[in-house]
């Protein structure tokens, strides 16, 4: 735990290709082996920050609330500029050569079962994978490209029409009511 922290804001601070595994290792108090030892590479080690950040969001968020909590941290400005930071050096060098980790898979599929419950149709879970893939399409865009006027729009904006959407997109048609997500997250407010 301590080695993630110390790793997560080196990344946050300096990005992933300034960030050194000495760096880290001095940071968390320990020697670099031993982080060599439990992560094997630097690539894996970001994963495994970036996962633990995963991993508590879908355990302590309530499902329906998952995919907008999910979007408002890609959403994030000013109060957590570590947080957006470090998202950013992720969604950078996700994409280089090293393979997808395992973590990452993993953690998108247990995203994906949350909000394929969400819906009765036939083909939920290919609904939550869209869905999911539109979640980081939206990161890339206003955190990497930086492209307007997404970069630049107000999160409760973008949020509204990407939760109606959302709603349309896991709402199955073929059942009585049209039942998707059970209540639009943005008019709980």
């Amino acid at each position: 735990m301590l080695i993630l922290h110390a790793a997560g804001a080196v990344f946050a601070e300096r990005g992933y290709e300034a960030a050194t595994v000495r760096d880290i290792a001095g940071r968390a108090g320990v020697n670099q082996a031993l982080i060599f030892r439990y992560f094997g590479s630097k690539k894996a080690l970001l994963t495994e920050v970036m996962a633990q950040g995963g991993k508590e969001q879908l355990t302590s968020t309530p499902r329906d609330r998952l995919f907008e909590t999910a979007l408002r941290g890609v959403l994030a400005e000013g109060g957590k500029p570590d947080a957006d930071r470090l998202l950013a050096v992720y969604l950078r060098s996700i994409g280089s050569a090293d393979a997808a980790p395992d973590t990452v898979r993993a953690l998108g599929e247990e995203y994906t079962a949350a909000l394929a419950a969400l819906s009765s149709a036939d083909d939920s879970k290919l609904r939550a994978q869209l869905a999911m893939a539109w979640l980081l399409g939206i990161g890339l865009m206003r955190v990497v490209v930086g492209q307007e006027p997404l970069a630049s729009a107000e999160p409760d904006e973008i949020c509204g029409h990407v939760l109606t959407a959302l709603e349309g997109l896991l709402r199955d048609e073929k059942a009585p009511g049209g039942r998707g997500v059970d209540q639009h997250p943005a008019k709980r407010r």
